[in-house]
């Protein structure tokens, strides 16, 4: 699995197109690979030989290089490999004979200065290009709606593919199993070289010449300089001007303002003291602040001793309990988990809670909330 990255890399595109000029300040910053980057790495390469041996291509299996493989990530690189061939099935009613392309090099740098990147899978059929893309991260849902990265990715196949190919449309798929999450966004191939043109060229090149306007957002916790951008502070700094005044105090624009920035407050704030603690265990001394021993709990020196002492004094030292939703599925598979547990799974309904009006799930209004969500009165 190719292994280099751009300096415009349609991973990190989401956040040099709000922010152009975080690419080149990013460079004077260590960006750490982390446990799960590796683990999504991990991933990748059990999914591409999943599905080359779906295909028929003679693979060797990397299983015993993988550091991070269980069963989990077995079921979820099976899972992929199934749902492309579905695809593929799918292609095969309207084409006899899609083109299939496994972790193929795209490279979009007509529009993207040097950007190239690598698509987990293409599926190429009469009239439409496919790309999906596996993402093994829990943390964050990903949306392919109008998602940059995918459509950089389908405009490197177009460079690839179009002359060759009558494509008319393409369809950019996210597959991210650990959420159960399949999400597809198509676009007529006009409506994507329009949007190549008219926003990400001209914004690629600020980028990558370090110009443009800084512009703060959720895109950057992925950013190296985040923790000493002067940008993030002032835009968060912002929520002083209100004084920490209590809420009825506060007009309603005002209150949707906060509410609008207390995220990306609270992420930055964190971010701070990461990055402040990391500073004093490798040796700089700040003038108010102190490292101390946090507070911490008793624990066994050895749980097999203990065990075999109260065993030994006569009493039952294991408390058995029920395992897990996730527990329980990782113990039994996923196949079996649903044949013996399916018909006792239930989804009770989230708790409410107030997001951004972007945000994809159907609004809840106070007309049509059941009593599962009505709020408790002093009565009651």
């Amino acid at each position: 699995m190719p292994t280099q990255h751009a300096v415009l890399s349609a991973s990190s595109s989401n956040r040099w197109i709000h922010c152009p000029p975080s690419v080149r300040l990013s460079e004077h910053f260590e960006n750490k690979s982390s446990p799960y980057a590796q683990q999504g790495t991990d991933a990748h390469t059990l999914c591409e030989y999943k599905l080359n041996k779906f295909i028929g291509n003679d693979v060797t299996d990397p299983t015993s290089t993988l550091e991070f493989y269980d069963e989990e990530m077995e079921q979820c690189a099976e899972s992929y490999a199934t749902f492309v061939m579905e695809e593929v099935a799918k292609a095969k009613q309207t084409t006899v004979d899609p083109i299939v392309i496994v972790e193929q090099r795209l490279d979009f740098s007509r529009y993207v200065p040097d950007g190239f990147g690598t698509g987990d899978c293409l599926v190429i059929a009469d009239g439409t290009l496919s790309v999906i893309d596996m993402k093994y991260g829990l943390g964050i849902l990903v949306d392919a709606y109008q998602n940059p990265q995918m459509m950089c990715y389908a405009l490197g196949a177009l460079e690839l593919f179009d002359g060759i190919y009558d494509i008319q449309e393409v369809k950019m798929t996210i597959f991210q199993p650990r959420r159960e999450n399949v999400s597809t966004y198509t676009l007529l191939k006009e409506e994507l070289l329009q949007w190549a043109n008219d926003v990400l060229s001209p914004v690629a090149d600020l980028a990558f010449k370090g110009e443009g306007e800084y512009q703060c957002g959720k895109w950057c916790q992925w950013c190296p300089a985040k923790n000493s951008c002067r940008a993030r502070a002032d835009h968060n700094l912002k929520l002083a001007q209100y004084e920490f005044k209590p809420p009825e105090l506060l007009s309603d624009d005002e209150i949707e303002e906060i509410i609008g920035k207390v995220d990306d407050l609270v992420s930055w704030s964190n971010d701070i003291k990461d990055y402040a603690l990391k500073l004093a265990l490798s040796g700089k001394q700040w003038t108010h602040h102190k490292l101390v021993e946090g507070r911490s709990t008793r624990k066994y020196s050895n749980d097999n001793d203990v065990a075999a002492a109260v065993i030994k004094a006569g009493f039952d030292p294991y408390d058995k309990k029920l395992l897990g939703v996730t527990a329980m599925t990782k113990a039994l598979g996923k196949q079996k988990f649903n044949e013996i547990l399916g018909e006792y799974i239930v989804k009770p309904k989230g708790k409410l809670t107030l997001v951004d009006s972007s945000d994809k799930r159907q609004a809840v209004t106070v007309n049509n909330l059941n009593e599962e969500f009505k709020p408790l009165t002093e009565e009651q």
